[in-house]
């Protein structure tokens, strides 16, 4: 076996090993994004103690599987763009740079 499919392989053991406290993960986002939804429902909005914008939103279908929920947000520092556009969030009524 050539070291590059070794390296491939050790890498894989590495992330399989990571899968389950990975799914439980997004389990526990999947369902924290659903309970925000079910309290100010789609379209609802809300901004963190950094200046994020958060708005619930249903997905346009972009990828192969989604979720009925998401949540889309400004970028953060460092981040070149997030989901939510700033236009929006100031249309939203909030102060955003």
């Amino acid at each position: 076996m050539t070291e590059k499919a070794q390296t491939a392989i050790q890498r894989f053991i590495e992330l399989d090993k990571k899968k389950a406290e990975v799914k439980k993960f997004f389990d526990e986002y999947k369902a924290a994004v659903e309970a925000v939804v079910a309290e100010i429902k789609v379209g609802g909005h809300f901004q963190d103690g950094e200046g994020t914008v958060y708005q619930t939103i249903i997905p346009e279908g972009r990828f192969v599987s989604f979720d009925k929920f998401s949540i889309a947000r400004t970028r953060r520092e460092g981040e070149k763009r997030g989901d939510l556009s700033l236009t929006k969030a100031r249309e939203l009524g909030y102060e955003v740079e």
